[in-house]
């Protein structure tokens, strides 16, 4: 064998190798935002909030994330934890509700959209609501709906501000008029709580859409949001075909609320407890 042939056989085994090593890298090492194309380790990613170190973007999170993130290590307890959906109306599309509903609890862990508990920021008491867009969307069911009426009735009786995460399609079609009940009887129990001269504060996420947003998204005494947010009630297409005008671009977004006065603060994920813990401050200084 010449020294040219000897070099080709050893130049291909290399490749081979090389091969058959990028076939077996895990899966969910790397991730890709989406804003900037900034390629990361997703444990990068994790530890940054989950918020792109190089344009900001805020990726999706979950509620456990945000427990961990927000509230006092070692302080939150659970309230109606294993609380859960039923099938009231025997509701199927390409499949039965109900088998939807064990479909989600298997997925995510969680019993239904939204987890609920009381915990300390900072060694300040609060009640905390976290929606979480993994279990269908984030949709507000009677479920939903019911533990943050009992949060905000636990709250109140504590004599506690109440802070709500909303990160939601909107109600759950799946229950239908049950579903559009949560939005008055969530309003009704913040009326109580705002009576009793106690804050309530929601925190609108990407997205807040729908009902969410039509209800207990916009009660609070200030209103606070993530950069570059969807908060909307009804979709662009539909506002664009019923008033018959093309919608800015930034439209639905955070910052355009902002400017046009429908929130109070836009607030970065990394911020969030120090921003929360300041105005609870002011709250109980006062």
């Amino acid at each position: 064998m010449s020294l040219k042939e000897w070099l080709n056989t050893k130049r291909n085994t290399c490749l081979n190798h090389v091969k058959e090593d990028k076939l077996k890298v895990p899966e969910g090492l790397w991730i890709k935002c989406h804003k900037c194309n900034l390629l990361m380790y997703y444990k990068t990613l994790a530890e940054n909030y989950k918020i792109c170190p190089k344009c900001e973007h805020h990726f999706p999170t979950t509620s456990e994330d945000r427990i961990k993130k927000l509230i006092d290590y070692n302080t939150w307890k659970p309230i109606n934890k294993y609380l859960t959906s039923t099938d009231p109306l025997g509701f199927s599309d390409r499949k039965l509700y109900s088998k939807r509903l064990l479909d989600m609890k298997m997925k995510t862990g969680l019993f239904d959209a939204v987890q609920t508990g009381l915990g300390n920021i900072d060694n300040i008491p609060v009640a905390l609501g976290i929606m979480d867009f993994r279990f269908m969307g984030g949709s507000m069911g009677s479920v939903v709906g019911e533990k943050i009426t009992r949060l905000v009735e636990e709250a109140t009786t504590k004599k506690i501000p109440v802070i709500i995460i909303c990160a939601s399609g909107g109600a759950r079609m799946q229950e239908g008029m049950l579903s559009l009940m949560q939005m008055a009887k969530i309003s009704s129990a913040l009326e109580k709580h705002k009576q009793q001269k106690l804050p309530y504060f929601p925190v609108l996420t990407s997205p807040t859409t729908g009902g969410v947003t039509a209800s207990f998204a916009m009660l609070g005494d200030i209103i606070i949001a993530e950069p570059n947010a969807l908060i909307a009630f009804a979709g662009r297409r539909v506002i664009e075909q019923t008033i018959k005008e093309e919608l800015p671009n930034n439209f639905q977004t955070s910052e355009y609320l902002f400017k046009h006065g429908f929130i109070d603060l836009i607030v970065s994920r990394i911020n969030l407890k120090n921003k929360l813990h300041q105005i609870l401050s002011f709250y109980y200084n006062y």
